[in-house]
């Protein structure tokens, strides 16, 4: 009887214990979260430059650190190689269009009445071949000639009528003017000639390696004088532009988070200093939580990887850096290409670490 009370009491205390935590609930409901933290890094983007073509490395204008933007040069080729054939191009093009030219403009003047000379010059002297033929001819006969001068006389005439015949071709030809054929012939010609030229300008242009956007030089891989060749690169270049911490929402929270919501990053760098920020991307697919981030989830989740894009003005946020990103979960997604940055380009980053000593290419 005792041990059938004992077992009364401990599940009255117990209904009573949950009748109290549920009426305790009802007074105290858990506030509305208003906020999300994420943790993550600076993501860090590399690209290791090369020349397209083989070469000896004249000249390589940056430093290890500093700044370079798009267009900047940071390295050229020797030119000399480049420029002979560049030279040799743009002669074949000129030999060739001649070529063309002078088809297009068919036979000159000059030249046919010239024909026409020498077509009249060859009839005359035919007539006097014949003549004397015809006279030598009958003295033959009359056996006051040889027959060897007979023979001679026949064949100066056979030899001027086919004379005739030649210049009279040629008359003819030069009046018709150039085949279709050759003219076609030679616009083909001009036709390999001028991508013979583009080609050997863009190896030119190639010669001299230009950043392809924002960044800072992280390292010089080649030196002057060295020799390189497309699979080898000369400079290691860290973009800066944009710059965007790389985090991880887990599931439960990831229909919280919508693309274009205000953030606020820091830094344990930069104790009480904050960066004004905004999610600029939500990977579609989900990934288990990398190693290297430090959540309150357990690492075997599966998370879905966000971009969450910096205003750096003063280059502070530097890449791989540590972040903790706060978002205000009431606030209103703004509408793409409207940045917290002010006049910053969308998720542009501008360096003050060290003015850049890369300088546009001159000619």
């Amino acid at each position: 009887m005792a041990k059938r009370l004992r077992i009364l009491i401990v599940l009255a205390v117990i209904i009573a214990g949950a009748a109290a935590w549920f009426y305790w609930q009802d007074l105290h409901p858990e506030p509305t979260r208003t906020e999300l933290t994420l943790y993550g890094n600076i993501d860090l983007r590399q690209v290791n430059l090369a020349f397209n073509d083989s070469g000896r490395i004249d000249t390589l204008p940056v430093q290890t650190g500093d700044v370079v933007h798009p267009g900047d040069v940071i390295a050229t080729l020797d030119k000399r190689r480049f420029d002979a054939a560049l030279a040799l191009a743009q002669a074949n093009l000129a030999s060739s269009q001649a070529v063309l030219h002078r088809l297009l403009n068919g036979t000159r003047a000059e030249d046919i009445e010239r024909l026409r000379a020498v077509v009249a010059a060859d009839r005359a002297d035919l007539k006097i071949k014949h003549l004397s033929y015809d006279r030598i001819q009958k003295l033959s006969q009359q056996h006051m000639a040889s027959t060897q001068e007979r023979d001679t006389a026949r064949a100066a005439y056979d030899a001027a009528q086919a004379k005739l015949n030649a210049d009279t071709a040629s008359l003819n030809l030069a009046i018709a003017g150039p085949r279709k054929e050759d003219i076609a012939q030679a616009r083909a010609a001009v036709a390999a000639a001028e991508a013979q030229l583009s080609s050997a300008q863009i190896v030119r242009h190639d010669a001299v390696l230009k950043a392809p956007a924002t960044g800072i030089v992280r390292n010089r891989i080649l030196e002057p004088g060295d020799m390189t060749s497309p699979a080898q690169p000369v400079i290691a270049l860290a973009l800066t532009s944009p710059i965007w911490a790389r985090v991880y929402v887990d599931e439960p929270n990831l229909g919280l988070v919508q693309e274009g919501m205000p953030a606020t990053i820091t830094s344990d760098s930069f104790p009480g200093k904050t960066f004004n920020g905004w999610v600029g991307y939500i990977s579609p697919t989900a990934e288990f939580t990398p190693k290297t981030v430090e959540t309150t989830t357990v690492r075997t989740d599966l998370v879905y990887q966000a971009r969450i894009y910096a205003c750096n003005p003063t280059g502070q946020l530097r890449l791989g850096m540590p972040v903790t990103v706060y978002i205000a979960l009431d606030a209103k997604p703004q509408p793409h290409g409207n940045t917290p940055c002010g006049n910053t380009p969308s998720g542009e980053a501008t360096q003050s670490t060290q003015p850049s000593a890369a300088t546009p290419e001159t000619h």
